[in-house]
């Protein structure tokens, strides 16, 4: 059996919450889930590693957070991105797209 799970290189959580974010405000749990789902199970963001990253950018100004009651009725805290998390947004996946250019560049040189 082998393990299919991907290890994402430092910064990638923040550019994948973000853009999880984009679309509309969700709690922890639908964002993660969002993910998931969206990466076709490749990518599974942990809770330990979520909320972390929740809170740091947060503190960063780039997403902000309400409480209300998720789709099953529960208390839940909600993000949404911020004008800044949007720039952020921008910028990050600006250089994501240049970056994976390089290095599949450098993956198909002979």
């Amino acid at each position: 059996m082998t393990d299919d799970r991907l290890y994402l290189p430092q910064g990638t959580l923040d550019l994948l919450i973000l853009k999880a974010l984009s679309a509309e405000p969700l709690h922890g749990w639908a964002i993660s889930e969002r993910i998931r789902h969206v990466s076709r199970d490749v990518l599974q963001v942990p809770q330990g590693s979520l909320y972390p990253a929740l809170h740091r950018l947060e503190r960063r100004g780039w997403v902000r957070a309400e409480w209300g009651a998720s789709e099953n009725n529960r208390k839940a805290k909600f993000y949404e991105l911020t004008r800044a998390g949007r720039n952020q947004l921008d910028a990050e996946a600006d250089a994501w797209e240049r970056l994976t250019r390089a290095v599949s560049l450098l993956l198909k040189m002979g």
